[in-house]
């Protein structure tokens, strides 16, 4: 489906309707209360024009108190039906927001991380928030309400024209005026839009990312120039916004005259039928309140359009999210009770665009219980090997198994839920201690975090914390040491008991003193599990079953310690550089492999 984002392309907008399915009975209601308030509207004018031909002119008092009376009886009937009419549109508009925010959160969570690599995190909030709401107003402000007022103007002419045609004729010569100025008006404000959503989206995108990355902008002394940045960014959203408000200062004034003229005719014209006799004073009163209830929707039938062309313009952008199909497919069906742990990769090539391979015909197996660690310089690989074992990508060729099944023979979640990964950037939600090692999972209880925060030695500290594991971290756990937020990795790790743990530089960003509880820690996670090691310290894995060089994508050496040294080859090297040349012969800390693994 070709998306244009006009206002009038009725593919996009039978799209949108299809979130109303589920609500058809308030729909419904809204449309009926739309007509009915479109036949109300030319009742009080008719019921003054009879009041002051028939009684008024001929000095009835009572007739005319019971002409007010039924007048203000149908003033009320109007308020309600208002009333009503309001509130279902709004219910029917919040109702469509929340399945398709719902919708659009729930595909985001599903796209492969090769999206979220070249889009603008703050861009996609843009899609989930401000661009949401804005197609709620198609349905409170935009669709329906635009549905009522062209009803209003037809059932209004027809009365008038019922009522007296010639004097219709006159009032309505200066609306094809009033046409064009809306037509240029709408294509004008189309644009307009357009270029609003568009800085909208990319002032989030900055304000999220200055915002998130502010410690290395003041480490850095970049406030000067970011600021500068910024008020260009909102410098250009200052603009669209003026340049949207001055199509309709131009707009609205267009309408005004042309509303004194039609006002300005009634008067010459109607004035002169009076007093030759051919039309009634009482004609003449309700083609005054006519003018008035023509030309306000008139008048808002503009704004309403471009309410519903600003709603299709974030349609547009929803859907185009909703379209991407960078998921990664869940095909598999199997979903083993609990894996055993055997890793197994085939002449695997990984490349994150085109060809440019970062992983080259890479191959090797690691047994249950078993633990490999990854050495190489950043950029060898090393992380690409976790993200393929998860799934976050695809491999362009070769095979990856876990016990002699092809990962994408697995369900995604099984796959992934057997496979516990604690990184060196630890995140933590805004949220408690508890969830945010359960992840808000209910099958986790209290009382399981509580051991396995005792298994891996953090349960001190979490004690000392106000509330304890109520206590709020704060965004990517602001509250919380390196050390203490690594800790709430592991029991995070260890309540979801998986049978491979990856370990990607675990102890890196944490003090010698605390390095040792979270040596400790490592040791209780990796009893029983099949781990991978990533490491740049060789200390941290000298005891692992196999040991593993990767050079620009490629495995250049792999076996054990003592086997690497005596090879005399990179590891010798890399081992020299970082113990040799500061006196250090065998480091304290070293990754000591539980009991039954050497």
């Amino acid at each position: 489906m070709a998306i244009t984002g006009n206002a009038l392309d009725l593919s996009l907008i039978k799209r949108v309707l299809r979130y109303a399915r589920p609500y058809r009975k308030i729909f419904f209601w809204s449309i009926v209360l739309t007509i009915t308030l479109a036949v109300l509207a030319p009742l009080r004018p008719w019921m003054i024009e009879y009041t002051v031909d028939k009684y008024i002119s001929v000095n009835d008092l009572r007739g005319l108190e019971l002409m007010i009376l039924l007048m203000f009886v149908a003033l009320l009937l109007e308020v309600f039906v208002k009333y009503t009419h309001t509130f279902y549109t709004n219910v029917l508009g919040q109702s469509v927001v929340r399945d398709m925010r719902t919708d659009t959160f729930n595909h985001i969570t599903s796209l492969r991380l090769k999206y979220f690599d070249k889009t603008p995190i703050g861009t996609l909030i843009t899609r989930n928030v401000s661009d949401l709401e804005t197609i709620g107003d198609v349905f409170s402000q935009g669709l329906i309400i635009i549905i009522g007022d062209i009803l209003q103007i037809i059932t209004i002419m027809l009365v008038m024209f019922y009522t007296d045609w010639e004097l219709t004729l006159v009032v309505l010569a200066p609306i094809p005026l009033l046409m064009l100025a809306t037509y240029i008006f709408k294509e004008a404000i189309k644009a307009s839009f357009q270029q609003v959503r568009t800085e909208v989206a990319r002032l989030n995108a900055f304000l999220q990312e200055h915002i998130t990355g502010m410690s290395v902008v003041q480490l850095f002394a970049r406030e000067k120039q970011e600021m500068a940045k910024f008020k260009t960014i909102n410098g250009r959203h200052r603009d669209a916004h003026i340049r949207s408000n001055l199509y309709y200062s131009i707009f609205f004034p267009v309408v005004e005259i042309v509303s004194a003229i039609s006002l300005g005719l009634l008067v010459w014209y109607g004035a002169k039928g009076v007093l030759q006799g051919v039309t009634s004073p009482g004609v003449l009163v309700s083609f005054l309140l006519y003018i008035s209830m023509l030309f306000r929707p008139i008048r808002e039938l503009a704004d309403r359009f471009n309410t519903l062309q600003m709603g299709m313009v974030s349609a547009e952008r929803i859907f185009k999210v909703l379209d991407t199909k960078e998921q990664t497919p869940d095909t598999g069906q199997h979903a083993p009770s609990r894996v055993e742990g055997a890793i197994r990769f085939d002449k695997v090539w990984f490349a994150y665009t085109d060809e440019q391979y970062v992983l080259k015909d890479i191959s090797f197996s690691v047994k249950p219980g078993e633990t490999l660690a990854l050495v190489g310089a950043t950029g060898a690989g090393k992380s690409s090997v976790i993200n393929l074992l998860n799934r976050f990508y695809e491999i362009n060729k070769g095979t990856i198994e876990i016990d002699g099944k092809n990962i994408r023979e697995y369900k995604l979640e099984s796959l992934r839920s057997s496979i516990a990964t604690v990184l060196q950037d630890v995140f933590l939600f805004s949220d408690t201690v508890s969830n945010n090692i359960s992840i808000r999972n209910p099958e986790i209880s209290l009382e399981r975090m509580a051991q396995a925060a005792r298994e891996v030695g953090a349960d001190n500290f979490i004690r000392k914390l106000p509330g304890g594991f109520d206590y709020n971290v704060m965004e990517r756990g602001a509250t919380l040491s390196a050390g203490q937020a690594q800790l709430l990795s592991f029991i995070r790790a260890l309540v979801y008991d998986p049978a491979i743990l990856i370990l990607d530089e675990a102890t890196a960003s944490v003090d010698t003193e605390t390095e040792e509880l979270i040596q400790n820690a490592i040791l209780r996670l990796m009893e029983g599990r099949t781990s991978i090691v990533i490491a740049h310290r060789l200390s941290t894995i000298q005891h692992a079953d196999k040991i593993i060089v990767l050079d620009r994508g490629e495995i250049i050496e792999q076996g054990t310690h003592q086997e690497l040294l005596k090879l005399n080859g990179s590891y010798k090297r890399l081992y020299d550089l970082q113990f040799n040349s500061s006196g250090v012969g065998s480091p304290a800390g070293s990754l000591r492999v539980p009991s039954g693994k050497q």
